[in-house]
């Protein structure tokens, strides 16, 4: 009996929707003929978006292949049952000794199903090889696409999902010069309630799908009061008028109410 040496799981990051977008680090594991397809979709008979966007690359899907369900949910115990059985179907292939790839929408480090599958595999067998391949992410495409830079000099950025809240965001536009507001779907008639009641209307922009043959852009955020939007959508607010404190070589003193000075 031989042993055979495990496979490595590799995260390949294929960027929001461009094909031109992904790696080459990525396309050049999407090439190799030895390697294990696998790909997140969020119930069984679904589409992956992330193999759309190789399969828009002009790669064909190999025969060797497997979707893994990651539900939309955020019930802890259901979303564990289902990490743990993707782990386990990917642990098969890598005791094997086969590298598995899979595909990840945007980048594999911010926000990606990835990261549950990695940890739940090397929970499983600490030994395992994981590898993450960088990409874009779509917030960046976004400002790209948008022609609005995220940042400028020392200026400061926050990326949060709009689940936060209301609440939240506004106390966000205070500390921020520009705001990044992923899967605004469920709360977009009340962000362009608080956008328009701070003047930032005209200094944001919605995108869906970045680079995508789906890409939809809307800079006349008023049109979208009522509307649904896809889940793959994101709002890049700029707020050019935030009152900041003074400079110290080169970031921004900190603002206190009062300052106590000791001998």
């Amino acid at each position: 009996m031989t042993n055979v040496s495990p496979g490595r799981l590799y995260g390949a990051s294929l960027g929001p929707g461009d094909p031109g977008l992904i790696t080459r680090r990525s396309w050049a594991l999407l090439q190799r003929p030895d390697i294990y397809w696998t790909y997140p979709i969020r119930r069984k008979g679904a589409d992956s978006y992330a193999l759309q966007i190789a399969l828009n690359a002009g790669l064909t899907l190999p025969a060797d292949h497997s979707p893994l369900i990651f539900p939309m949910t955020h019930d802890t115990e259901i979303l564990a049952a289902y990490w743990l059985r993707a782990a386990e179907a990917v642990l098969i292939r890598l005791h094997a000794g086969q590298d598995v790839l899979f595909l990840v929408e945007g980048d594999a480090s911010t926000y990606s199903t990835f990261g549950h599958l990695a940890r739940t595999v090397r929970a499983l067998h600490a030994g395992i090889a994981i590898e993450t391949m960088p990409g874009v992410p779509s917030f960046t495409a976004a400002a790209a696409r948008l022609a609005m830079p995220l940042a400028d000099t020392d200026e400061t950025v926050a990326i949060i999902p709009a689940s936060y809240g209301i609440a939240m965001i506004e106390r966000l536009l205070n500390d921020f010069d520009t705001l990044v507001l992923l899967k605004v779907k469920p709360l977009l008639d009340d962000i362009l309630d608080l956008l328009e009641r701070r003047g930032l209307l005209t200094h944001a922009a919605l995108i869906e799908k970045a680079g995508s043959p789906e890409e939809r852009i809307e800079r006349d955020l008023l049109k979208l009061r009522g509307q649904k939007v896809n889940y793959l959508s994101l709002l890049l607010v700029r707020n050019p008028d935030r009152q900041r404190g003074e400079m110290l070589r080169g970031c921004r003193k900190k603002s206190s109410l009062s300052t106590t000075e000791t001998p």
